[in-house]
């Protein structure tokens, strides 16, 4: 892949170049009620209940974290409070980036446009771009096609909206079951998975291993 030069870089934001923190808002929340193994098993359902939410038809993301907490709190019989799930939401355009990303995107910026593909809702994700420090030259959210990730259709969205098709991008990721998976499905061949330890490794999906977006520009020979 060093050779392959890409139309567009394209990236999911959460998670790989923003700090995904909805483990650290649950513990906020729940960790004077939990010992640590419950915790750890609130953690993994929340995320888990998270992914179930956005499968279906569309919704606002404030939906999807409001009954993925819901969900979460009757299975780990901790009481529910909407205005917990409203601060959670709340809380996602203040997160910044890992510290590797406005570098290792700096690479990159100036030979390759950078697109954003993100399960995010359109008042909130710019917030969390301006932090990223570097120009993208297009952010397209889960709002604006109608899907979250990992349905096609935000996929095919993006696609529709670039003019380009999966043999022209490089998609650049932390997740597997967001993002690599339908990739590979979809017949993207040149993907990143950027090492966040979200996700033990799956060859299968045919992707460069990097451990940070500093590792980005050798893969596109810059």
């Amino acid at each position: 892949m060093a050779s392959f030069r890409p139309k567009y870089i394209t990236f999911d934001c959460y998670g790989t170049l923003t700090h995904f923190q909805m483990a650290e808002a649950a513990r906020d929340l729940y960790g004077s009620r939990l010992d640590e193994p419950r915790m750890q098993e609130f953690i993994k359902n929340f995320a888990a209940y998270r992914l179930d939410e956005i499968m279906g038809d569309w919704k606002p993301y404030a939906d999807v974290v409001h009954n993925a907490l819901e969900r979460s709190c009757k299975r780990n019989g901790v009481a529910f409070s909407a205005d917990d799930a409203r601060m959670v939401y709340e809380r996602v355009p203040t997160w910044g980036p890992h510290a590797d990303v406005p570098a290792g995107l700096a690479k990159v910026a100036k030979e390759i446009p950078l697109v954003i593909l993100s399960n995010a809702m359109n008042a909130q994700i710019m917030s969390n771009v301006e932090k990223l420090g570097a120009p993208f030259h297009a952010v397209y959210t889960a709002e604006q096609a109608q899907a979250y990730k990992p349905r096609f259709q935000a996929f095919e969205y993006m696609f529709d909206r670039l003019g380009c098709g999966p043999e022209d991008i490089l998609h650049c990721s932390s997740s597997f079951r967001y993002d690599l998976m339908s990739a590979h499905d979809l017949g993207i061949k040149n993907k990143v998975w950027v090492n966040r330890g979200h996700e033990p490794a799956n060859p299968y999906y045919g992707y460069v291993e990097i451990a940070d977006i500093s590792g980005l520009a050798g893969v596109v020979g810059l």
